[in-house]
């Protein structure tokens, strides 16, 4: 497989920088929405590099090195679980990648965006279903934005010990689900996303 044959099209079509964008946690009931934008130079080989589902939290954490230190830019950002519960879980999606991308040192001219919906970034762009999986941008942008993610719950795991985030890192399993009934939600929960638990039923994030 070519991982840049997406990356070359647009390269041919004459745009010079081209990032990769992907989100992690749009289905968890707590903690924010983030989102990777990368741009990788022409070629890059890193070894490894796949749809961070794919891979390890091991591997995804020395891939995260790796992509750092090779990307010609590379940023990431989040929308907060209460810009979620405001905008609702798509908006804040493409919120949070639209400051990704914005966010980015190089300004890029072109973006492909994981999905099939786009999001105003502000750059002409193409959306690529599974495209974590088809273009080295992407899965770079992926790896980013989910590891960024899980740290950032490891750390909530701290403020809020009860609930055992490390463990879950938001998404509703069994465990958190029963623990959000047992103790109610806290300030990092999304709101709208405990409507039906909170009523005793369970509703687990997809």
């Amino acid at each position: 497989m070519d991982w840049f044959a997406y990356e070359n099209a647009a390269k041919a079509k004459g745009y010079q920088y081209i990032c990769g964008i992907d989100e992690a946690g749009r289905g968890p009931l707590a903690g924010p929405v983030f989102a990777a934008a990368v741009i990788l130079p022409e070629g890059a080989v890193i070894e490894g590099l796949n749809d961070s589902k794919k891979l390890s939290a091991k591997k995804r954490e020395l891939l995260y090195d790796k992509i750092t230190e090779t990307a010609l830019s590379w940023s990431v950002a989040f929308a907060t679980e209460k810009e979620i519960d405001e905008i609702n879980i798509l908006q804040a999606t493409f919120l949070a990648m639209k400051r990704a991308c914005d966010g980015l040192k190089i300004r890029p001219d072109f973006a492909l965006v994981d999905g099939n919906r786009m999001p105003q970034l502000g750059v002409e762009a193409e959306t690529i279903i599974r495209g974590d999986g088809l273009s080295a941008s992407i899965a770079a942008a992926s790896i980013l934005a989910k590891v960024s993610r899980d740290r950032l719950m490891l750390e909530i795991d701290k403020l809020y010990p009860e609930y055992q985030f490390a463990k879950h890192k938001g998404y509703g399993t069994a465990l958190h689900t029963e623990l959000i009934r047992k103790y109610g939600p806290c300030p990092v929960h999304r709101t709208t996303f405990l409507k039906k638990i909170l009523a005793g039923d369970d509703c687990r994030a997809k």
